[in-house]
C-alpha cells in the first residue's frame, strides 16, 4: 500500500489491527500508548510523534520502507527494529505550550 498522508498510514494501521482482530485497547496496551492516541492515529491526525507511530506499526508486524529514485537502484537499507515500549508506560499528555 502506498501511503501518502496520515490519512492513508491510519486506515493501514486500522486494517491490520482488524486483520488481527486487536480492539485499540490492545494496539494501545501493546505499543505503550493510550487508546485515544490510536484513536487520533486511525483518524489520520497530523503531527503524531513519529517514534510513537513506529512504535504503534511495530506492535502490528507492520513494516515501512522507504522508496527513493536513487536507492530502488540500489540495495535497500535497513533500520534497526524500533524498541517496544516499556510495560505499563504510555506516552506522557502534554498540553499545548507546555513541556514534559
Amino acid at each position: 500500500m502506498l501511503i501518502r498522508t496520515s490519512r492513508d498510514l491510519g486506515h493501514a494501521v486500522r486494517a491490520e489491527r482488524r486483520a488481527l482482530r486487536m480492539t485499540q485497547r490492545d494496539l494501545a496496551e501493546a505499543a505503550g500508548v493510550s487508546r485515544q492516541w490510536i484513536v487520533s492515529l486511525e483518524a489520520g491526525k497530523p503531527g503524531a510523534e513519529l517514534d510513537l507511530v513506529l512504535r504503534a506499526c511495530n506492535s502490528l508486524g507492520v513494516q515501512l520502507e522507504v522508496h527513493t529514485p536513487k536507492a530502488a537502484a540500489d540495495a535497500p537499507t535497513t533500520f534497526p527494529d524500533v524498541p517496544p515500549a516499556p510495560s505499563g508506560r504510555r506516552h506522557p499528555r502534554v498540553r499545548p505550550g507546555r513541556r514534559p
